[in-house]
């Protein structure tokens, strides 16, 4: 029986553990040849020995093709080298999901001018770089003749679409990729290329101490719609973000233009406050920060 990404390439990044390594496997079970990245660090960022190799072992165990890739994403030239290692060892590319990343928790108050750093590096730039590749990969084999049905997945959070308390940088960051996505998928559709998000809820390292994670869901439960997206099947849908929840599918609604008013002059400071109230009030109510 056909699966459903069949002769498709993927590189799948952070997927040592956790979520990432629930992709990979998945995108190996529908059938895909699977770049396994990751680049070894603790769920603070310190560097450790990667798990790569054992994933990629459990796809070959699976009857599937895998490499190892141990890039940091969030080197552009690495990023450029790892897209260029799916070329060589499979032949192309179709898939990119970009899931690499880590948290350093602390109110903002407390957060250190490094810690935003580190978090924006490796989650935004984590995303960017590899994506930039992988798009002027697509562009020229559009150029060429050799139009690909190229597929992105980029993560982003509940934290970046409705605020988390304590996260502030991560959150930023997720916020970003979120609107990083309709950025690209705007611009590469007419390279045969669609781009999503999804925001993936799972009991993983990275939520263990900072949330009550007893009744979370597991990072397999977020990977079947990863696959799905990757899919040619799938083609139709490009720009949106989707919340994955175990069997809670969402699809976010995000900023829109809203209630308005237009004074046809300049306004005058003094009489905005009633204008602001009125708007404000014929408005939805914004949904609570994560942990207000």
């Amino acid at each position: 029986m056909s699966k459903i990404l069949d002769g498709r390439i993927a590189i799948v990044t952070g997927a040592g553990r956790g979520i990432g390594r629930a992709h990979a496997l998945e995108l190996a079970r529908q059938g895909a040849k699977v770049v396994v990245n990751d680049f070894g660090v603790s769920n603070n960022g310190e560097k450790e020995e990667s798990p790569a190799h054992q994933v990629v072992a459990e796809i070959e165990a699976l009857g599937g093709e895998a490499v190892v890739n141990g890039a940091d994403v969030a080197d552009f030239e690495q990023a450029e080298a790892m897209v260029q290692q799916a070329i060589d060892s499979f032949g192309g590319l179709d898939i990119l999901v970009n899931n690499a990343g880590f948290v350093r928790d602390r109110m903002l108050v407390n957060a250190t001018e490094d810690e935003w750093d580190a978090v924006l590096r490796v989650h935004l730039k984590g995303h960017f770089a590899p994506l930039r590749h992988a798009a002027a990969y697509w562009r020229l084999e559009s150029k060429a003749g050799r139009q690909r049905s190229g597929r992105v997945i980029n993560t982003t959070s509940g934290a970046g679409l409705q605020g988390s308390i304590g996260q502030v940088a991560y959150s930023a960051a997720k916020g970003g990729i979120a609107t990083m996505t309709l950025v690209a998928a705007a611009e590469l559709g007419r390279v045969g290329v669609c781009v999503n998000a999804i925001a993936p809820v799972a009991r993983t390292r990275m939520t263990e101490g900072a949330f009550d994670t007893s009744e979370m869901a597991l990072p397999e439960d977020n990977s079947p719609m990863v696959a799905w997206l990757a899919s040619e099947a799938a083609g139709h849908v490009t720009g949106r973000v989707f919340e994955v929840d175990g069997g809670l599918l969402t699809l976010e609604d995000g900023w829109r233009h809203g209630a308005s008013r237009d004074a046809g002059r300049r306004w005058q400071a003094e009489e905005l406050g009633s204008v602001v109230d009125e708007l404000i009030a014929g408005g939805a109510t914004p949904e609570k920060v994560y942990g207000a």
